[in-house]
C-alpha cells in the first residue's frame, strides 16, 4: 500500500479502498469501499466496508467511524476490533440506500455501537 510518491503515513484514498479488513483474530471483514470525509472540517468520519456478499454481490455496506480502524502494515490490512460476529449484527445498509450521515441520532448510533 505504501507508494513511493507518499510518505508511508499519508496516501491517497485510491490506495485505501478496495484495502482488505480484519478482526484483531485475523478473521476476513470485508474491504474499504468509500472514504466519507467531512466537507468543512477536512476530516475522514467514515469508511464504509463491504461485507457479507459471495463475489461483491450481496455485499451488506456498514458506515464505521475512521476512529475505529487501525492499519497493520504486516497484514497490509485494516484493523477493526469488532468480531465477526458484531459485525453480522452491525446497524448496515445496501448500496442503494445509504443512511444520512447528516442524522445526530444516527451518527451517535453509529459511533456508539462501535464504542467511539
Amino acid at each position: 500500500m505504501n507508494d513511493s510518491k507518499f510518505p508511508s503515513d499519508i496516501v491517497s484514498s485510491r490506495q485505501v479502498v478496495g484495502v482488505a479488513v480484519k478482526s484483531p483474530a485475523e478473521e476476513d471483514l470485508g474491504k474499504i469501499e468509500e472514504i466519507m470525509l467531512d466537507k468543512f472540517s477536512g476530516t475522514v468520519r467514515y469508511a464504509v466496508l463491504s461485507f457479507g456478499g459471495f463475489l461483491g454481490m450481496g455485499d451488506k455496506l456498514f458506515a464505521i467511524p475512521w476512529k475505529s480502524f487501525s492499519y497493520n502494515p504486516e497484514f497490509e490490512a485494516f484493523i477493526l476490533n469488532v468480531s465477526k460476529e458484531k459485525l453480522e449484527n452491525a446497524p448496515g445498509f445496501d448500496k442503494d440506500h445509504w443512511p444520512n450521515a447528516n442524522d445526530l441520532s444516527w451518527s451517535e448510533s453509529i459511533s456508539k455501537y462501535y464504542d467511539v
